[in-house]
């Protein structure tokens, strides 16, 4: 099938590849065209924002979770009324699961989706230092889908003659510039960007930054490359016989189950792939606020805690008393739950803030959450020795982000690093309770999905 698509990477994190990428799909909104966004690897934030901010339907892409014919069947149908495919890539272009290779990274993504690759390169005082990088880049791989550059931070003196020399001596086109726009930046918390609602006037900078891409940087060229990309192999009908129940999960009289998920500025962060194969599988999804909703919704079948930032609300949660009090009563009660990370530290006892204060959460752990001020456990992991849901679904593959600790984390998993040797206990895990800091992508294993509906079926 024909999918027009590109790919925005980069040699680093901090070369400016989010901007450029919410540059180019707002110009491209503007045009009247109709990208849809997909940010390589386990990011939350970055579709948030091109979902939220710019009103382009924002998805992830992650070669770690699943395996090519997968990868490629959830670009296809999640792109299937967009005129364009604008892939952000993550890190260094080369960068992936460690010093090992480069699995699971921007490059492995672009090479599996056959993705023509926009190379951003942040140029600021550089002249012919520049081309040394980009051979580099070029020659390091053969088979590498780089296509095009863009300079980043380079001033229009600079541009013409700096672009006059790359294509001369790289024979690579030079598809346009940025220069250094002081008053337009995304600025970082410890989970990665801060969220969109939280920037002011960001539509108005995002309106200067794309005029000025109108003005330097050449689109016409950019979607000829993302034309050119070659057909994407597909098996849609696959990817629906490999990962949905012949009979789809329901309550007893046949109706769809119904699953809570907490959505809101403190729980807001969730793969929309798990919701939709949630729906696809049978569930009703229920969208909840822990912060502003009086009290659980009525009839719930199973609940999902999301993740997200539930330590810099935790004041406005402790004050939500009777949320707090249906949630520990429900779980109590053997709804099944699934806690991540946020959610997770929602359910202890108290959670502190970052100013040190502790709160009263929801009290299903004894301990609390406290600010460390570094990442201890982060990246890729697969869950194993231990059942889901009361089930056996093999080694669950998930990944954890978090600046946050707990003083019992949980012992019915061993997380295990895909390289190295690094390993450590973490979750807790019941007939009814998953709870833990990794965040699952249910594609990954659709079997702990099916196990979580199976325990919602059984439980109402």
């Amino acid at each position: 099938m024909k999918r027009n698509r590109i790919m925005i990477a980069a040699p680093s994190s901090g070369s400016g590849k989010t901007l450029i990428t919410c540059g180019l799909l707002h110009l491209l909104k503007k045009k009247g065209l109709h990208p849809v966004s997909m940010k390589c690897g386990p990011d939350f934030i970055d579709p948030m924002f091109h979902t939220r901010v710019i009103g382009v339907p924002g998805r992830n892409l992650d070669t770690f979770f699943t395996e090519p014919s997968v990868t490629r069947a959830l670009l296809a149908r999640n792109s299937t009324s967009s005129d364009l495919v604008v892939m952000e890539g993550v890190m260094g272009y080369y960068d992936g699961l460690g010093f090992e290779n480069s699995k699971a990274g921007s490059s492995d993504l672009a090479e599996v989706t056959g993705t023509p690759v926009i190379f951003v390169v942040p140029a600021r005082g550089m002249s012919r230092s520049v081309l040394p990088l980009i051979r580099g880049f070029l020659d390091y791989d053969r088979e590498a889908c780089i296509k095009g550059i863009l300079l980043n931070r380079v001033s229009p003196m600079v541009y013409p003659r700096m672009k006059e020399m790359i294509e001369r001596e790289l024979g690579i086109p030079v598809l346009g510039f940025l220069p250094v726009m002081h008053d337009l930046h995304l600025e970082s918390r410890h989970l990665g960007l801060v969220l969109p609602d939280e920037i002011k006037d960001l539509r108005e900078g995002l309106d200067r930054l794309a005029e000025q891409m109108e003005q330097s940087v050449d689109l016409v060229k950019i979607l000829e490359i993302a034309a050119a990309a070659p057909e994407l192999h597909a098996d849609l009908l696959s990817i629906r016989q490999r990962f949905l129940p012949d009979t789809p999960l329901c309550r007893k009289d046949g109706s769809r189950l119904r699953v809570g998920v907490a959505e809101d500025e403190a729980f807001c962060f969730i793969y929309r792939d798990n919701l939709d194969l949630l729906e696809e599988m049978g569930a009703e999804l229920v969208p909840f606020s822990p912060l502003h909703d009086a009290k659980l919704p009525e009839g719930l079948d199973a609940m999902i805690l999301s993740g997200g930032y539930p330590e810099l609300y935790a004041e406005s949660l402790a004050e939500n008393k009777r949320m707090r009090s249906d949630i520990r009563d429900v779980i109590q009660a053997g709804l099944p739950t699934i806690a991540e990370c946020g959610g997770f530290l929602y359910l202890h006892r108290t959670i502190t803030d970052p100013e040190g204060m502790e709160h009263p959460a929801v009290g299903i752990f004894p301990g609390t959450s406290r600010f460390t001020g570094s990442l201890g456990r982060f990246g890729y992991i697969t869950l194993k020795e231990n059942s889901f849901f009361g089930v056996d679904v093999g080694g669950i593959r998930a990944h954890e982000f978090h600046y946050y600790e707990s003083d019992d984390p949980g012992d019915a998993f061993l997380a295990v690093k895909p390289t190295g040797k690094r390993s450590w206990r973490c979750g807790y895990s019941t007939a009814t309770l998953y709870a833990g800091f990794p965040h699952l992508y249910y594609y990954a294993n659709p079997a702990a999905a099916g196990a979580f509906l199976a325990a919602a079926s059984r439980k109402r």
